[in-house]
């Protein structure tokens, strides 16, 4: 054993492991060195190509990779915490990744001996497993806060359902049972936790894998059950509404929540609960999005392929509601597919040789899709923040590996009826595909030197949004062009000036008019682009944050920069425009036609001219109104 290692002997927890179990584990320690925003371990690993390390120097952090895409940095590593055990110890249940917050150097052990050791060391097992009930609990009570901020609130027909409705048996086990009793009864249940009840009625607690695992290790598989249970389960009475079960299980997905009537369990949710339910197009359709392995599969279910999911967003229309309420759930069902082949695409990288990604990313999705006001017609915008690697030794294999992945990204984002865009918006282009401090530059030389021409790239940038990777990269983003555009008064007048080149087509006497001899409206140019520019401007004015459309407004009300009337009437505007875009959609989908933002005049009945006639004369109103302000800007 080299000598280097023998002052580990007096290093806590290894002063508790005798002189043979020392070196077993030392025997075929390596140390390793990662640079910063390097991964220690990253969630693609397959569990036989995790080690464990033990950090002797520097800062790494925990990210815990959610379902949705998104990433949660939930704790720090500091030296002297061991790294990896969790992982290996769930067998991939509890899936995170540990990165590199500067230089840090770990000692690699194999992973057999220590697992081995920890199985007949009970001391030394304690100390490591309390670590990681500490480390569990963390997790827990980060994704717990985390869940009140995020967007769960997609699913708009989970409001009008009950808990009730989609509940199943539960199943219970006496306080009195022993562990291994709830094991077996796990096993042959194929079930995540069980009710622990000594009526078969009233709660006392839930025992699921992770207290089994715990117990295990520490050698107390004859305890009863009552020792080892949660005691203070998460629980959802039958009448509530099903979105906030839901939403729990979005962040918990090992987890059941039990059901009560009054004071009696009567039942149990879990994730497969929801997707049992007849008629449940959407919760069918996202499930098999999750569970898809190849673009082939998710093709056939893409918005502009599948006709399930078209008269799924019909039947919403048929419910009157909101147009941009659908739009929002469409965008949502959007990223879900954007995930997944981001994923894939991972998964591809790593089986080709690449590995898994070197550093910290965040995807970003811009334009209707950044705000959430997608339709059936789109088309790509997205882009890449990287983590910077400047100064990493790997930095022409990094910045190569993030090119393929962009690249293999956005094909298949065509390949799955999102065609590329014509303007190149989109991560596999260098300009969409940059380390922060070359974000920060980029948007310092768009601010003081911006032509006419890329005006309309920076609005479309504008409006991003994080869907998969570190957020965290995002919002700081985000916040750092809030305050460049809030201070930059040319960007606005530039912003001005281009939005008002695109007149809303309605003349003095009310008459709209049409382009072409088919006599056709763009409804995104002409008409749905004047309300969420205008509203966008007013934003960067006041610095709002938000960046869907309906949020803008209401935080500009709120904020009074906007008569509550006038945000009203801009919000019935995009509705009734959004609503003619879908069902011309609709239609051109059911005739085979080319999926676009033309709406034919010549088709609309009296009342539905007076109602476009009238969110045109909104949209046109803002315009006025903004154009006063450059008017008076400009003369100022």
């Amino acid at each position: 054993m080299p000598n280097t290692f023998d002052f580990y002997k007096t290093l806590y927890p290894f002063d508790l492991l005798s002189e043979k179990e020392f070196n077993d584990i030392f025997d075929h320690a390596v140390e390793k060195d990662y640079t910063t925003n390097e991964f220690i371990i990253h969630e693609d690993q397959t569990d036989d190509t995790i080690d464990i390390h033990f950090l002797v120097s520097g800062l790494a952090k925990n990210i815990m990779h959610r379902s949705d895409g998104r990433q949660l940095s939930v704790r720090f590593y500091y030296p002297g915490d061991l790294v990896g055990v969790m992982i290996l110890l769930t067998s991939g249940e509890m899936r995170f990744s540990v990165q590199a917050l500067e230089p840090v150097k770990t000692l690699c052990f194999n992973r057999e001996s220590f697992l081995k050791i920890m199985s007949n060391n009970t001391q030394f097992s304690k100390v490591v497993m309390d670590g990681i009930s500490q480390l569990m609990k963390s997790l827990y009570d980060e994704v717990k806060f985390k869940s009140s901020t995020t967007d769960e609130d997609d699913d708009r027909e989970l409001y009008k359902k009950r808990a009730g409705s989609f509940m199943e048996p539960p199943t219970f086990i006496h306080p009195e049972e022993s562990i291994e009793k709830a094991a077996r009864m796990l096993q042959q249940q194929k079930i995540e936790a069980l009710l622990v009840s000594d009526d078969k009625q009233t709660l006392l607690g839930m025992i699921g894998y992770g207290d089994l695992l715990k117990a295990y290790f520490e050698n107390n598989h004859h305890d009863p059950v009552y020792h080892h249970m949660s005691e203070e389960p998460y629980l959802i009475s039958d009448k509530e509404f099903i979105y906030d079960a839901l939403s729990y299980l979005k962040h918990h997905p090992t987890e059941i929540i039990p059901v009560h009537h009054k004071d009696k369990v009567v039942g149990i949710l879990r994730q497969s609960s929801f997707f049992t339910i007849k008629n449940s197009v959407y919760f069918d359709l996202t499930y098999r999005i999750s569970n898809a392995e190849t673009i082939e599969e998710l093709k056939t279910l893409s918005p502009v392929y599948n006709s399930r999911f078209q008269e799924f967003i019909s039947s919403l229309i048929d419910e009157q509601m909101f147009a941009y309420d659908i739009a929002e759930l469409m965008t949502n069902y959007n990223d879900r597919i954007h995930k997944q082949i981001i994923q894939i695409a991972e998964n591809e990288m790593i089986a080709s040789g690449h590995g898994a990604p070197p550093i910290n990313y965040c995807f970003l999705v811009m334009g209707s899709e950044g705000r959430k006001e997608q339709a059936f017609s789109t088309d790509q915008d997205n882009g890449m923040i990287l983590s910077d690697f400047e100064n990493s030794r790997n930095k022409l294999q990094i910045a190569q590996y993030f090119k393929l992945l962009a690249e293999k990204i956005n094909f298949m984002l065509n390949e799955c009826g999102f065609p590329y865009c014509s303007g190149g918006i989109m991560a596999r282009e260098d300009k969409w595909r940059q380390q922060m401090s070359q974000w920060h530059t980029s948007i310092d030389q768009w601010i003081s030197k911006m032509d006419a021409e890329e005006i309309r790239d920076f609005t479309i940038f504008m409006d991003f949004r994080p869907i998969f990777g570190d957020f965290s990269l995002a919002y700081d983003l985000k916040k750092y062009v809030t305050q460049r555009v809030q201070r930059s008064l040319g960007l606005q007048q530039l912003l001005m000036k281009d939005t008002l080149r695109f007149r809303v087509p309605v003349q003095p006497f009310g008459r709209i008019s049409g382009v072409g001899k088919r006599k056709t409206l763009n409804l995104k140019k002409s008409a749905i682009m004047q309300i969420v520019n205008a509203v966008r401007i007013y934003s960067m004015k006041y610095g709002i944050e938000n960046i869907n459309t309906i949020s803008r407004l209401d935080s500009l009300a709120e904020q009074e920069r906007f008569h509550p009337r006038d945000a009203e009437n801009a919000k019935l505007a995009l509705h009734r425009l959004m609503l003619f875009r879908l069902k011309e959609n609709l239609s051109q989908l059911r005739n085979d036609e080319n999926v676009t933002n033309e709406l034919r005049l010549s088709k609309l009945n009296r009342d539905e001219r007076k109602s476009l006639k009238d969110a045109l004369n909104i949209a046109k109103r803002l315009q006025q109104v903004l154009e006063l302000s450059y008017n008076r800007n400009r003369v100022m």
